[in-house]
């Protein structure tokens, strides 16, 4: 009986008929309607629902919802299942150790199984979540990482330095096979502060000459203060022209200038999706890649879509991943909202903002919604001598909930600077939040910038 070897299950000439990349991106999907992408999407989503119902995960959560086979028709029916979220996954595993009951390997024949490739979230947050991929589900989101990073400029000729983190996690793998497989390009793969110190990183990115980072960009930005303290100028004596990064509170504009002008690129996706979205040279939001995935914006609160041009979570159906586990309607819990609009590109894909903080980490403050992350940026883009650090803390006295937001600033710091940021954020948000100024480094053991994927940057004292 001949092997169904990885090769074989990844299905090579689909992917490069199926997810165009590079030169043939954007122009294969140019021309094509709104309509014949939903088609394709649906045909997707009927073949990804079939393999869904015989993973024992799926027939609980929707049979609990009383849904039965042939009750979802096709893609107009998703909102009528129920979405999930981490949370149901570690339950999953905790009942059905160790790798839960939401992968479907063993709903396929023996002599074509696919192989499970295995990685693990992070586990910052807890026990560490096990990520579950086939050859075809893995290649699809790897190619679609490499057509975020073409389509950003990345080159062969790139030398690649990646400070995502390795060990089980899935991050910096992904991200290298991505470049590996697909870009062709040099990869570095120095990961976390941890994993190589972060003055190590730099003389090794001026030792190979690196010309483009990824990775999570307030570690980027730390690398850039780390080469300045090493007497090294990031964009002369580390040649650094692109940036490929998860933004979250940082900006274009200061992570550039940290760098020497490097152009820098915004994407989105986390570790069970792969990439959802990524930024283009129109520079007009995220495109989401909708012939992967089925993108909704839900109310946080009933779970309902949020009309167009509304903050929402962002719920996600992988319509490839229908080989080891499928994915419908998770519930990310990260927030967004829609970019209203044609498509510059001449694509049927709809546009996204960047990520924009996490339902979960939402605070209310006097009805107002607050995110951790936009509160920083706010800080960082107007405090002129920030490092590009900050931490949000809640607390709650005589039964009232106050915020204060720490950030870091070089140099000295006064009460007219503190009054003007306060009021800033009084104007901009609506509500009123304290600022409190810090000497540069101070915060680090509280977000563990060096140490962390993604910074701590809340800490509720209600709590």
């Amino acid at each position: 009986m001949p092997v169904f070897d990885y090769v074989t299950a990844m299905d090579h000439p689909a992917l490069l008929r199926d997810y165009p990349i590079g030169p043939d991106f954007p122009h294969a999907l140019q021309g094509l309607s709104r309509d014949a992408l939903r088609a394709r999407q649906d045909r997707d989503f009927r073949k990804l629902l079939d393999f869904a119902w015989k993973v024992p995960f799926y027939q609980r959560l929707w049979g609990a919802k009383g849904i039965e086979p042939g009750d979802i028709k096709g893609l107009d029916d998703l909102p009528k299942l129920p979405a999930y979220d981490k949370s149901d996954l570690m339950a999953s595993v905790a009942a059905h150790p160790p790798l839960g009951d939401f992968h479907g390997r063993d709903a396929h024949p023996p002599e074509r199984r696919p192989q499970i490739i295995f990685h693990t979230t992070s586990g910052t947050t807890g026990t560490p979540q096990p990520l579950l991929f086939g050859a075809k589900s893995r290649e699809v989101q790897n190619r679609l990482l490499a057509r975020m990073y073409l389509m950003a400029g990345m080159t062969r000729e790139d030398v690649v330095h990646s400070v995502y983190g390795h060990g089980m996690i899935n991050g910096g793998h992904y991200v290298r096979e991505a470049v590996h497989h697909w870009v062709g390009a040099q990869f570095i793969s120095a990961g976390t502060g941890v994993e190589t110190r972060s003055a190590q990183q730099v003389f090794i990115m001026k030792q190979f000459g690196a010309t483009a980072i990824v990775g999570f960009a307030d570690y980027i930005r730390r690398l850039s203060d780390v080469a300045r303290e090493e007497g090294l100028v990031p964009g002369r004596d580390i040649p650094i022209r692109l940036i490929c990064a998860h933004l979250g509170s940082e900006t274009q504009a200061s992570l550039s200038t940290a760098w020497g002008g490097a152009a820098v690129y915004d994407w989105y996706g986390v570790g069970d999706t792969g990439i959802i979205a990524g930024e283009g040279p129109d520079r007009s939001g995220m495109h989401i890649m909708e012939d992967a995935h089925a993108l909704e914006i839900a109310d946080p609160d009933t779970g309902l879509p949020v009309p167009e041009g509304t903050l929402g979570d962002m719920v996600c159906t992988c319509l490839f991943k229908d080989d080891i586990f499928p994915i419908i309607r998770f519930n990310t819990h990260d927030v967004t909202e829609e970019v209203l609009g044609p498509n510059p590109l001449g694509i049927p894909f709809r546009r996204m903002k960047g990520f924009l903080g996490r339902s979960d980490n939402m605070v209310k403050l006097r009805g107002i919604n607050l995110f951790p992350t936009g509160i920083g940026a706010l800080l960082v883009d107007q405090a002129g001598e920030a490092t590009g650090e900050f931490i949000c803390r809640v607390s709650r006295s005589e039964g009232r909930d106050a915020m204060t937001a720490h950030l870091e600033v070089r140099g000295a710091s006064d009460d007219a600077m503190r009054e003007r940021l306060e009021g800033m954020l009084r104007q901009r948000l609506g509500v009123e939040v304290s600022v409190a100024l810090c000497a540069p480094g101070s915060l680090a053991a509280l977000t563990q910038v060096e140490s962390r994927q993604k910074p701590i940057r809340l800490i509720d004292d209600r709590k």
